[in-house]
Protein backbone atom coordinates (compact mmCIF):
# COMPACT_ATOMS: atom_id res chain seq x y z
CA UNK A 1 0.00 0.00 0.00
CA UNK A 2 2.79 2.40 0.97
CA UNK A 3 4.67 1.61 -2.25
CA UNK A 4 1.69 2.66 -4.36
CA UNK A 5 1.53 6.00 -2.54
CA UNK A 6 5.23 6.75 -2.30
CA UNK A 7 6.80 5.60 -5.57
CA UNK A 8 10.59 5.57 -5.87
CA UNK A 9 10.77 8.32 -8.57
CA UNK A 10 8.62 10.63 -6.44
CA UNK A 11 10.77 9.97 -3.37
CA UNK A 12 13.96 10.67 -5.37
CA UNK A 13 12.48 13.96 -6.59
CA UNK A 14 11.45 14.97 -3.07
CA UNK A 15 14.85 14.14 -1.54
CA UNK A 16 16.72 15.85 -4.41
CA UNK A 17 14.50 18.88 -4.01
CA UNK A 18 15.35 19.18 -0.33
CA UNK A 19 19.10 18.87 -1.04
CA UNK A 20 18.93 21.62 -3.67
CA UNK A 21 16.87 23.87 -1.41
CA UNK A 22 19.28 23.54 1.51
CA UNK A 23 22.38 24.05 -0.67
CA UNK A 24 20.78 26.95 -2.51
CA UNK A 25 19.62 28.53 0.74
CA UNK A 26 23.15 28.43 2.15
CA UNK A 27 24.58 29.99 -1.03
CA UNK A 28 21.99 32.78 -1.13
CA UNK A 29 22.48 33.67 2.54
CA UNK A 30 26.27 33.73 2.27
CA UNK A 31 26.15 35.80 -0.91
CA UNK A 32 23.61 38.21 0.54
CA UNK A 33 25.69 38.81 3.67
CA UNK A 34 28.76 39.64 1.60
CA UNK A 35 26.73 41.98 -0.63
CA UNK A 36 25.29 43.73 2.44
CA UNK A 37 28.77 44.25 3.88
CA UNK A 38 30.22 45.59 0.63
CA UNK A 39 27.25 47.93 0.02
CA UNK A 40 27.16 49.01 3.68
CA UNK A 41 23.41 48.44 3.89
CA UNK A 42 21.18 46.62 6.33
CA UNK A 43 20.89 42.82 6.02
CA UNK A 44 17.15 43.41 6.45
CA UNK A 45 17.14 45.34 3.15
CA UNK A 46 19.10 42.59 1.39
CA UNK A 47 16.68 40.01 2.73
CA UNK A 48 13.67 42.12 1.73
CA UNK A 49 14.93 42.70 -1.82
CA UNK A 50 17.64 40.47 -3.36
CA UNK A 51 16.96 37.35 -1.29
CA UNK A 52 13.17 37.77 -1.45
CA UNK A 53 13.26 38.15 -5.24
CA UNK A 54 15.34 34.97 -5.56
CA UNK A 55 13.11 32.89 -3.33
CA UNK A 56 9.96 34.15 -5.08
CA UNK A 57 11.06 32.82 -8.48
CA UNK A 58 9.03 29.59 -8.14
CA UNK A 59 5.80 31.55 -7.58
CA UNK A 60 6.61 33.70 -10.63
CA UNK A 61 7.34 30.65 -12.80
CA UNK A 62 4.12 28.92 -11.77
CA UNK A 63 1.99 32.03 -12.33
CA UNK A 64 3.51 32.96 -15.71
CA UNK A 65 3.05 29.39 -16.91
CA UNK A 66 -0.58 29.46 -15.76
CA UNK A 67 -1.53 32.75 -17.43
CA UNK A 68 0.19 31.59 -20.63
CA UNK A 69 -2.10 28.57 -20.81
CA UNK A 70 -5.28 30.62 -21.38
CA UNK A 71 -6.96 28.29 -18.88
CA UNK A 72 -8.94 30.01 -16.12
CA UNK A 73 -8.65 26.89 -13.97
CA UNK A 74 -4.86 27.11 -14.07
CA UNK A 75 -5.00 30.86 -13.40
CA UNK A 76 -7.16 30.16 -10.35
CA UNK A 77 -4.67 27.51 -9.28
CA UNK A 78 -1.78 29.98 -9.61
CA UNK A 79 -3.59 32.81 -7.80
CA UNK A 80 -4.56 30.36 -5.08
CA UNK A 81 -0.91 29.35 -4.91
CA UNK A 82 0.11 32.97 -4.32
CA UNK A 83 -2.48 33.38 -1.56
CA UNK A 84 -1.53 30.07 0.01
CA UNK A 85 2.17 30.90 -0.29
CA UNK A 86 1.69 34.13 1.66
CA UNK A 87 -0.07 32.22 4.43
CA UNK A 88 2.72 29.63 4.46
CA UNK A 89 5.39 32.37 4.52
CA UNK A 90 3.85 33.97 7.60
CA UNK A 91 2.65 30.98 9.58
CA UNK A 92 5.18 28.29 8.64
CA UNK A 93 8.34 30.14 7.55
CA UNK A 94 8.22 33.08 9.97
CA UNK A 95 6.91 30.77 12.68
CA UNK A 96 9.90 28.47 12.15
CA UNK A 97 12.26 31.46 12.26
CA UNK A 98 10.65 32.54 15.54
CA UNK A 99 11.15 29.05 16.98
CA UNK A 100 14.85 29.40 16.11
CA UNK A 101 15.00 32.78 17.90
CA UNK A 102 15.34 34.97 14.79
CA UNK A 103 12.34 37.22 15.55
CA UNK A 104 13.12 38.31 19.09
CA UNK A 105 15.07 41.40 18.00
CA UNK A 106 14.35 42.09 14.31
CA UNK A 107 16.21 45.42 14.30
CA UNK A 108 15.66 48.85 12.77
CA UNK A 109 13.59 49.19 9.64
CA UNK A 110 11.20 46.36 10.43
CA UNK A 111 8.24 48.73 10.89
CA UNK A 112 8.71 50.08 7.38
CA UNK A 113 8.63 46.58 5.93
CA UNK A 114 5.67 45.56 8.10
CA UNK A 115 3.73 48.56 6.75
CA UNK A 116 4.60 47.43 3.22
CA UNK A 117 3.13 43.99 3.95
CA UNK A 118 -0.09 45.58 5.24
CA UNK A 119 -0.34 47.90 2.21
CA UNK A 120 0.29 45.06 -0.26
CA UNK A 121 -2.29 42.86 1.51
CA UNK A 122 -4.89 45.63 1.24
CA UNK A 123 -4.15 45.90 -2.49
CA UNK A 124 -4.65 42.15 -2.78
CA UNK A 125 -7.97 42.37 -0.93
CA UNK A 126 -9.18 45.12 -3.28
CA UNK A 127 -8.30 43.28 -6.52
CA UNK A 128 -9.85 40.06 -5.21
CA UNK A 129 -13.09 41.90 -4.39
CA UNK A 130 -13.02 43.62 -7.81
CA UNK A 131 -12.34 40.25 -9.43
CA UNK A 132 -9.71 41.43 -11.89
CA UNK A 133 -6.18 42.79 -12.14
CA UNK A 134 -6.07 44.92 -15.28
CA UNK A 135 -2.88 45.77 -17.12
CA UNK A 136 -3.02 49.32 -15.75
CA UNK A 137 -3.34 48.09 -12.18
CA UNK A 138 -0.49 45.66 -12.81
CA UNK A 139 1.74 48.54 -13.95
CA UNK A 140 0.81 50.52 -10.83
CA UNK A 141 1.71 47.54 -8.66
CA UNK A 142 5.15 47.19 -10.27
CA UNK A 143 5.84 50.94 -10.08
CA UNK A 144 4.83 50.96 -6.40
CA UNK A 145 7.19 48.07 -5.69
CA UNK A 146 10.10 49.81 -7.44
CA UNK A 147 9.47 53.10 -5.64
CA UNK A 148 9.39 51.31 -2.29
CA UNK A 149 12.69 49.60 -3.10
CA UNK A 150 14.27 52.96 -3.89
CA UNK A 151 12.97 54.41 -0.63
CA UNK A 152 14.16 51.35 1.32
CA UNK A 153 17.66 51.61 -0.14
CA UNK A 154 17.89 55.30 0.76
CA UNK A 155 16.59 54.58 4.26
CA UNK A 156 19.01 51.69 4.75
CA UNK A 157 22.02 53.74 3.61
CA UNK A 158 21.28 56.21 6.39
CA UNK A 159 21.22 53.40 8.95
CA UNK A 160 24.26 51.61 7.59
CA UNK A 161 25.10 48.14 8.94
CA UNK A 162 22.95 47.68 12.02
CA UNK A 163 24.53 44.39 13.06
CA UNK A 164 28.02 42.94 12.97
CA UNK A 165 28.19 40.53 10.04
CA UNK A 166 30.29 37.39 10.29
CA UNK A 167 32.87 36.49 7.70
CA UNK A 168 31.63 34.16 4.98
CA UNK A 169 33.36 31.49 2.95
CA UNK A 170 32.99 33.80 -0.06
CA UNK A 171 35.40 36.40 1.29
CA UNK A 172 35.11 40.03 0.13
CA UNK A 173 34.80 39.44 -3.63
CA UNK A 174 31.56 41.17 -4.66
CA UNK A 175 31.53 39.53 -8.12
CA UNK A 176 31.87 36.08 -6.54
CA UNK A 177 29.15 36.99 -4.02
CA UNK A 178 26.72 37.97 -6.78
CA UNK A 179 27.58 34.81 -8.74
CA UNK A 180 27.07 32.60 -5.69
CA UNK A 181 23.76 34.32 -4.90
CA UNK A 182 22.49 33.79 -8.46
CA UNK A 183 23.69 30.18 -8.46
CA UNK A 184 21.97 29.64 -5.12
CA UNK A 185 18.77 31.11 -6.55
CA UNK A 186 18.93 28.67 -9.47
CA UNK A 187 19.43 25.75 -7.07
CA UNK A 188 16.44 26.94 -5.03
CA UNK A 189 14.31 27.22 -8.16
CA UNK A 190 15.25 23.72 -9.33
CA UNK A 191 14.82 22.31 -5.83
CA UNK A 192 11.30 23.71 -5.62
CA UNK A 193 10.50 22.26 -9.06
CA UNK A 194 11.74 18.81 -8.06
CA UNK A 195 9.88 18.91 -4.77
CA UNK A 196 6.63 20.12 -6.32
CA UNK A 197 6.78 17.43 -9.00
CA UNK A 198 7.46 14.70 -6.47
CA UNK A 199 4.81 15.93 -4.03
CA UNK A 200 2.25 16.32 -6.81
CA UNK A 201 2.96 12.75 -7.89
CA UNK A 202 2.27 11.56 -4.37
CA UNK A 203 -0.91 13.67 -4.25
CA UNK A 204 -2.11 12.25 -7.58
CA UNK A 205 -1.50 8.69 -6.40
CA UNK A 206 -3.64 9.47 -3.33
CA UNK A 207 -6.46 10.87 -5.54
CA UNK A 208 -6.36 14.36 -4.01
CA UNK A 209 -8.20 17.10 -5.96
CA UNK A 210 -6.31 19.75 -7.94
CA UNK A 211 -7.82 22.52 -5.80
CA UNK A 212 -6.36 21.05 -2.62
CA UNK A 213 -3.04 20.44 -4.39
CA UNK A 214 -2.94 24.10 -5.39
CA UNK A 215 -3.74 25.43 -1.92
CA UNK A 216 -1.39 23.04 -0.17
CA UNK A 217 1.26 21.29 -2.27
CA UNK A 218 1.84 24.11 -4.78
CA UNK A 219 1.63 26.85 -2.14
CA UNK A 220 3.89 24.96 0.25
CA UNK A 221 6.28 23.95 -2.50
CA UNK A 222 6.74 27.51 -3.73
CA UNK A 223 7.28 28.64 -0.12
CA UNK A 224 10.03 26.10 0.52
CA UNK A 225 12.75 28.39 -0.92
CA UNK A 226 11.77 31.02 1.66
CA UNK A 227 11.80 28.33 4.35
CA UNK A 228 15.24 27.06 3.28
CA UNK A 229 16.81 30.53 3.23
CA UNK A 230 15.09 31.63 6.45
CA UNK A 231 16.15 28.54 8.40
CA UNK A 232 19.78 28.82 7.23
CA UNK A 233 19.86 32.55 8.01
CA UNK A 234 18.27 32.02 11.44
CA UNK A 235 20.69 29.24 12.36
CA UNK A 236 23.60 31.46 11.39
CA UNK A 237 22.23 34.34 13.45
CA UNK A 238 21.46 36.63 10.50
CA UNK A 239 18.06 37.81 11.76
CA UNK A 240 17.71 40.64 9.25
CA UNK A 241 18.03 38.31 6.27
CA UNK A 242 15.63 35.77 7.83
CA UNK A 243 12.81 38.22 8.61
CA UNK A 244 13.36 40.44 5.58
CA UNK A 245 13.12 37.41 3.30
CA UNK A 246 9.66 36.51 4.62
CA UNK A 247 8.21 40.02 4.57
CA UNK A 248 9.78 40.83 1.21
CA UNK A 249 8.51 37.62 -0.37
CA UNK A 250 4.93 38.40 0.65
CA UNK A 251 5.14 41.89 -0.85
CA UNK A 252 6.74 40.57 -4.05
CA UNK A 253 4.14 37.80 -4.36
CA UNK A 254 1.38 40.41 -4.44
CA UNK A 255 2.83 43.49 -6.14
CA UNK A 256 5.55 41.82 -8.19
CA UNK A 257 4.30 38.41 -9.30
CA UNK A 258 0.64 39.30 -9.76
CA UNK A 259 1.65 42.64 -11.27
CA UNK A 260 4.05 41.11 -13.81
CA UNK A 261 1.60 38.33 -14.64
CA UNK A 262 -1.27 40.75 -15.27
CA UNK A 263 0.93 42.84 -17.58
CA UNK A 264 2.15 39.72 -19.39
CA UNK A 265 -1.39 38.35 -19.85
CA UNK A 266 -3.09 41.67 -20.53
CA UNK A 267 -5.10 41.35 -17.33
CA UNK A 268 -6.04 38.54 -14.94
CA UNK A 269 -9.55 37.47 -13.98
CA UNK A 270 -9.71 36.43 -10.31
CA UNK A 271 -12.35 33.90 -9.39
CA UNK A 272 -14.97 35.08 -6.91
CA UNK A 273 -14.22 31.96 -4.87
CA UNK A 274 -11.12 33.73 -3.50
CA UNK A 275 -13.31 36.45 -1.98
CA UNK A 276 -14.42 33.88 0.59
CA UNK A 277 -12.18 32.06 3.05
CA UNK A 278 -8.74 32.28 1.41
CA UNK A 279 -8.33 36.06 1.12
CA UNK A 280 -9.40 36.55 4.72
CA UNK A 281 -6.93 33.93 5.93
CA UNK A 282 -4.21 35.94 4.15
CA UNK A 283 -5.44 39.21 5.68
CA UNK A 284 -5.69 37.83 9.21
CA UNK A 285 -2.32 36.07 9.26
CA UNK A 286 -0.38 38.90 7.57
CA UNK A 287 -2.20 41.56 9.58
CA UNK A 288 -1.56 39.96 12.96
CA UNK A 289 2.16 39.48 12.38
CA UNK A 290 2.60 42.97 10.90
CA UNK A 291 0.71 44.47 13.85
CA UNK A 292 3.01 42.67 16.29
CA UNK A 293 6.10 44.01 14.53
CA UNK A 294 4.67 47.54 14.41
CA UNK A 295 3.93 47.35 18.13
CA UNK A 296 7.51 46.26 18.87
CA UNK A 297 6.29 42.98 20.29
CA UNK A 298 8.79 40.15 20.11
CA UNK A 299 7.71 37.04 18.27
CA UNK A 300 9.15 34.49 20.64
CA UNK A 301 9.60 30.75 20.36
CA UNK A 302 6.20 29.95 21.88
CA UNK A 303 4.44 32.27 19.46
CA UNK A 304 6.41 30.70 16.61
CA UNK A 305 5.34 27.22 17.72
CA UNK A 306 1.72 28.41 17.80
CA UNK A 307 2.05 29.81 14.26
CA UNK A 308 3.49 26.58 12.87
CA UNK A 309 0.85 24.52 14.68
CA UNK A 310 -1.86 26.81 13.28
CA UNK A 311 -0.55 26.28 9.75
CA UNK A 312 -0.54 22.50 10.16
CA UNK A 313 -4.12 22.65 11.45
CA UNK A 314 -5.06 24.80 8.43
CA UNK A 315 -3.59 22.14 6.12
CA UNK A 316 -5.47 19.44 8.00
CA UNK A 317 -8.67 21.46 7.58
CA UNK A 318 -8.14 21.73 3.81
CA UNK A 319 -7.62 17.98 3.47
CA UNK A 320 -10.58 17.18 5.70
Amino acid sequence: MLDTILSLPDLVLIITGFIFLIGGGESVVQGAITIARKMNVSPLLIGFTIVAVGTSLPELAVTIKAVSSNSQNLVDLAVGGVLGSNVANVMLVLGTAAMLGACEDPGEGIKKDAMAVIAASIVLLIVVIIGKISTFIGVLMIVSLILFYIYSYSYSKKLGLEEELDETWIGENIILAITVTIFGGIMIFLGAEFLIEGATGVADSMNISETIVGLSVIALGTSLPELAVTVVAALRGHKGVAIGNVLGSNVINILGILGISSIYAGGIIISEDFAGRDIWVVMITSGLVAAMLLDNRRIGKRVGLTMVTGYLLYMAFLYS
